[in-house]
């Protein structure tokens, strides 16, 4: 039901179960935080129990509009990917270059470091490819094209993770395999089978984590629009501390990144057991299996801040 109340407002209602009213008042053009409660948590069209399916669809759809831009030009496609293939390879030639002058470092050696790196730089690029364009919403905060998002029939944090989906970034996977695929070849590892189905449980429960991460920064941006840079120390800032060992940090770090932004269980915690090292600041060896939960744990946070962060959003008017 839509109802105009006067020149240039208008009021949309949505009657039954999950009802939300839309206000947009026609002097400032402002969203209310009613219709952004009723764009977020109940979508339109979509009973409550497929808003999950939903939102994975419309990512899906998204992501494949994307897809067939990017693949038009494929030679241009092939040169960004390659471009991201080598700029990532740097990091691990920083490295090599470090191992050209010592034989271990913090007591690792470069097997031992390229397993961190690889997981850590997998991890990363798999959760970068699918949820790296969630640093925009300060700049459509700004700009007051985050209007345009909410008045879809379709979760907004779906069209915000698919929005500019850049397949290019499969370079910086493909970078990380091949390091972690260096490092299997040479350690010299008692491999059991749960040794074994640790490393795709590392993989996606880092992702997992790190996509958490990425949630949580946008929306502290519906607070501070310009705080993007504040995201990326924790995201691109936390992948390269993951490269390198515990060992070489202050245990005052090694804490933060495993109790206050648990970036540890990323690589560093599972990936010692791996290696039958000793854990940092005298962890329990089970906290190696804890990855999944941690990462639950991570996403129920980020999606509690990101509900709080779209309820309090109110459009520039523009």
């Amino acid at each position: 039901m839509a109802r105009a109340d006067g020149p240039g407002a208008v009021t949309a209602a949505v009657d039954g179960p999950g009802t939300g009213t839309a206000a947009v008042d026609g002097g400032g053009g402002r969203v209310s935080g009613e219709a952004v409660v009723a764009a977020e948590v109940f979508p339109f069209p979509f009973p409550e129990r497929r808003r999950l399916l939903e939102g994975v669809r419309a990512y899906g759809l998204i992501m494949a509009m994307w897809v067939r831009s990017t693949m038009a030009y494929r030679a241009s496609f092939a040169m960004t990917v390659f471009g991201d293939f080598a700029v990532t390879a740097f990091d691990f030639v920083t490295i090599l270059l470090m191992f050209s002058h010592v034989d271990a470092l913090g007591g690792y050696s470069l097997p031992e470091i390229a397993l961190l790196y690889g997981l850590s730089a997998t991890a990363f690029g798999l959760c970068d490819l699918l949820l790296g364009s969630m640093d925009r919403v300060g700049r459509r905060v700004r700009d007051g094209t985050m209007d345009t998002l909410l008045v879809r029939p379709v979760p907004v944090l779906a069209q915000v993770a698919a929005d500019r989906f850049a397949l290019r970034r499969v370079g910086r996977i493909t970078q990380g395999l091949l390091v972690l695929g260096y490092a299997l070849v040479t350690l010299d590892i008692a491999w059991t089978p749960l040794k074994v189905l640790m490393l795709p449980m590392m993989v996606v429960s880092g992702a997992a984590i790190f996509g958490a991460v990425f949630v949580a920064g946008a929306a502290f941006q519906f607070v501070a629009q310009d705080a993007s840079e504040v995201q990326n120390s924790f995201t691109y800032g936390g992948t390269t501390l993951l490269q390198y060992p515990p060992t070489i940090f202050a245990k005052d770090l090694v804490r933060g990144v495993t109790f206050v932004v648990p970036l540890a269980f990323v690589s560093w915690l599972p990936a010692l057991y791996v290696l039958g090292r000793e854990y940092p600041v005298g962890l329990p060896q089970w906290v190696a299996f804890l990855p999944p939960l941690v990462a639950a744990g991570c996403w129920g946070l980020a999606g509690l801040a990101w509900r709080t962060g779209l309820r309090s959003y109110r459009s520039t008017g523009s």
